[in-house]
């Protein structure tokens, strides 16, 4: 039973495997696949341009603390100059934790241009791949056109086409009743001619015709016994000289 339940899965996936191959146009399926690829592409593009973006911000955020750090030390040099060492005191420790800050968007803003660098150039290599598959997939889609109308063309020559087989069908078909339509013509007029088979399209009855035989065959016999006579009572025809 088990072996049995194979083989049938094996051929509905045979058949279902061929039913797929002649539905499968390779023009669609390979614009389908460009499609994806350069839907690839912009998704890698965005993903740079959110990168940038990111770095971007660092950037400001960079800028806005280097602003805070001087403004920090001038305050804490007026303090120290009006003897508010506690003053001064308070701005260093605030520019200290400005400084670790801005060490540690230093680092970030690093490991940003590091991942840009990495995007670009992989969007610089797909981007090459997806213009060599978009050239060969015109070059394909170009021969596969050529092919398939070099095969039309082939099977409307050879009548191996499917239109073609049913065209060389219907010419037989028409060729065969032709020949039989002929042949019963044949054999009718034959039977007519031979009397097996009775005029209906004429008035005259078998015995009309046959009447009409005998005295046709009648007259025939009167000439040629006058003919005769006629001849007989006449001179002797003179022999021609040699």
């Amino acid at each position: 039973m088990a072996g049995l339940m194979s083989r049938a899965s094996l051929v509905v996936k045979s058949k279902f495997s061929k039913l797929l191959d002649r539905a499968e146009n390779p023009a669609e399926t390979l614009d389908y696949s460009y499609e994806k690829q350069l839907e690839l592409l912009q998704n890698v593009k965005r993903g740079i341009a959110d990168v940038v973006t990111a770095k971007k911000r660092l950037e400001l955020q960079e800028t806005q603390l280097q602003e805070s750090i001087v403004k920090l030390d001038t305050q804490a040099r007026q303090a120290l100059a009006a003897n508010r060492e506690d003053l001064a005191r308070q701005a260093l420790e605030r520019k200290s934790g400005l400084q670790q800050q801005l060490q540690g968007l230093d680092q970030q803003a690093k490991q940003l241009a590091d991942q840009q660098e990495k995007l670009v150039a992989s969007e610089k290599a797909l981007s090459a791949k997806v213009e060599a598959f978009r050239t060969q997939k015109e070059t394909i889609k170009a021969q596969y056109s050529a092919a398939e109308a070099q095969v039309k063309i082939g099977e409307a020559a050879t009548g191996i086409g499917e239109q073609m087989a049913d065209t060389g069908l219907a010419i037989q078909r028409a060729k065969d009743k032709t020949a039989q339509m002929q042949a019963r013509a044949s054999a009718i007029d034959e039977l007519t001619t031979s009397g097996a088979l009775e005029d209906f399209t004429s008035d005259q009855t078998e015995l009309d015709k046959e009447l009409g035989a005998i005295a046709s065959q009648s007259q025939v016999d009167q000439e040629l016994a006058q003919m005769k006579s006629e001849l007989g009572s006449g001179e002797p025809q003179k022999e021609l000289k040699q």
